[in-house]
């Protein structure tokens, strides 16, 4: 079952209450850049202050979900086995001067500089998400699949400040 528009803001509500910084990536932060939803999403990615980690996975459990995958400190997933809705939490270490990073595989990490975020929307909400450059930069180094190429056009017109589109 696919996770709808009001799945994400419902989420994106539960994790602003525990103080979570939630931001859109992913295929829900292309479509957040252009203000619709432009296909099916399995799951809704999002980038989480590693502080209140703990405090998202409580209060995502509280609301029926289970976690089904834990690669942690990379991201950890967790699923609600009654309507099939996936969120896949990516924790972010916040510096001062706004950027951050994130935990990859094998002691890798992803840095994102203080301007990788923007304003998108999502169900007629305000979100924070991925800029269109740094969605095109995680298209990289890997086999891409049919939605990737889907959102890799989006992106591509992506052209407004700030790299959102119109």
């Amino acid at each position: 079952m696919p996770t709808t528009a009001a799945d994400v803001v419902e989420v994106l509500h539960l994790l602003n209450a525990v103080g979570a910084s939630p931001r859109l990536s992913g295929g829900w932060g292309v479509d957040a850049l252009h203000g619709q939803q432009t296909r099916e999403h399995r799951d809704v990615d999002l980038a989480v202050d590693a502080g209140r980690l703990d405090a998202c996975v409580e209060t995502l459990q509280r609301n029926g979900f289970v976690v089904t995958t834990d690669w942690l400190p990379v991201r950890v997933e967790l699923s609600d086995p009654g309507g099939g809705r996936h969120v896949d939490l990516h924790p972010l270490h916040s510096a001062a001067d706004g950027s951050a990073w994130q935990a990859g595989l094998d002691g890798s990490r992803f840095d994102y500089p203080a301007d990788a975020w923007c304003a998108g929307s999502v169900g007629g909400m305000e979100v924070r998400c991925l800029s269109a450059r740094m969605q095109r930069a995680f298209h990289a180094g890997y086999e891409l699949r049919d939605v990737d190429r889907h959102d890799l056009r989006l992106l591509e017109d992506a052209s407004a400040p700030g790299g959102q589109a119109p």
